[in-house]
């Protein structure tokens, strides 16, 4: 069974192109209704399907479309032309902390973004230890989330999507942050996550990563794809366009 269907996938974005510096200016603008804007295409028919249990991986140089085709993935942000299709209960880690409240603490996060999730309370309550654990932030666990590092923000994100039953993990860039021992422990779970036959999709510019965890990947520059198969195929490919 498919995982994901991504069909002709086009997104565009509306950009100032020249900027008012002066009163006169945005008030000439205004009454006049000029208002000029570039389009820019992020995504532009992007398609590929994903089987269950597969591990995929996206690169691209910054600005390729990447982080944009996941936020559509998440359906944090939906296309403009083309269709999504993703099947089952789905984590996406697409920013630090995406769906926690600042000004709550570490446990009523944990909570709350499991409810996200759609975990009821009791299954975040048995797991909430292992969450603790696996993050390595028990003593802060009484802390408001504003006053952690991002590192740490970020650590217990991972920690307790990982811990619920998911079927499909998105992960954009989620070994960037943290020290050398938990990017391992993040390895070691999305392997874990693998052998059970879960999905995922990794965006990274680790390449050694890539490599490592996915059997097909993605290469997309200015919106477009320009590679898709055999990871070592695509990173070659990857590694050209940026020489």
């Amino acid at each position: 069974m498919n995982a994901i269907i991504v069909d002709k996938v086009s997104k565009r974005f509306r950009i100032p192109a020249k900027k008012k510096t002066t009163m006169f200016q945005y008030v000439v603008g205004f009454m006049k209704r000029q208002y000029n804007y570039e389009e820019l295409w992020a995504l532009k028919d992007v398609s590929f399907v994903l089987k269950r249990g597969e591990t995929f991986g996206i690169i691209g140089k910054n600005g390729s479309g990447k982080t944009t085709l996941m936020k559509i993935l998440a359906k944090v942000m939906y296309p403009d032309t083309g269709s999504v299709t993703v099947n089952g209960k789905v984590a996406a880690f697409l920013g630090l902390g995406v769906g926690f409240q600042p000004e709550l603490s570490a446990r009523d996060n944990v909570y709350l973004y499991s409810s996200i999730l759609g975990i009821g309370r009791r299954v975040a309550r048995e797991k909430y230890d292992a969450i603790f654990d696996f993050a390595e932030l028990k003593q802060f666990e009484n802390v408001r989330l504003k006053n952690f590092s991002s590192g740490m923000t970020m650590r217990l994100a991972f920690a307790t999507a990982v811990h619920v039953e998911l079927d499909t993990m998105l992960l954009d860039e989620v070994l960037a942050v943290g020290d050398e021992a938990f990017q391992k422990k993040c390895i070691d779970k999305i392997n874990e996550f693998r052998e059970q036959g879960k999905t995922i999709v990794f965006v990274s510019h680790n390449l050694q990563a890539v490599r490592n965890l996915c059997q097909r990947s993605m290469l997309l520059h200015n919106g477009r794809i320009v590679s898709l198969g055999d990871t070592e195929g695509v990173i070659k490919e990857y590694q050209a366009l940026r020489s």
